[in-house]
């Protein structure tokens, strides 16, 4: 599940009333208890069951103009596919499990190990953010994903730092 936050469209859910906090052109002019009264709409729990939060600003003109290129969408594609081999080679015992988001507790503890950095770094997440115990199997997760993606046999600090980005909500002070 991701949660998506454009700031343009009425159709999108905002994690503020406006749905312009943190525009780099318009103002938000929500006050604090609007914007308090707007949290509380959403809980933690509900929250906690999304695997990636991230703001997703407007596009600008000069970025939907630019003549450079992004990684082509063929080479995107690929290597989702080879990742998805890989989690369908690592669960092939496993009759109920497909892909990573299927993992249980045990699957994480064999699948989602952590060197001493990965340990610390997460440690550091969990009380800074006050992340709750599905945020943190969320976060282990998404990090093995990241590294199936990049065809790596463990987790690196970098694949777990990327994920810990993508609990963007967290950070915000939602729960």
């Amino acid at each position: 599940m991701v949660a998506v936050n454009s700031g343009q469209c009425p159709r999108k859910w905002y994690p503020y009333p406006c749905g312009y906090y943190g525009d780099p052109k318009k103002d938000c002019h929500c006050t604090p208890p609007q914007i308090q009264r707007y949290r509380n709409r959403v809980s933690g729990p509900l929250l906690d069951r999304i695997d990636i939060q991230i703001d997703v600003p407007a596009v600008r003109y000069e970025d939907l103009t630019s003549l450079e290129k992004g990684e082509p969408s063929a080479e995107i594609r690929s290597r989702v596919i080879r990742a998805r081999k890989i989690q369908e080679q690592r669960f092939a015992d496993h009759p109920r499990i497909h892909c990573n988001a299927n993992m249980g507790t045990k699957e994480l503890n064999e699948v989602c190990r952590l060197d001493e950095q990965g340990h610390q770094m997460l440690r550091m997440a969990m009380d800074e953010l006050n992340l709750s115990a599905r945020a943190y199997d969320r976060i282990l997760k998404v990090s093995r994903t990241l590294a199936d993606l990049d065809s790596a046999e463990d987790i690196q600090p970098q694949h777990l730092a990327e994920a810990i980005q993508y609990r963007s909500l967290d950070r915000q002070g939602w729960t």
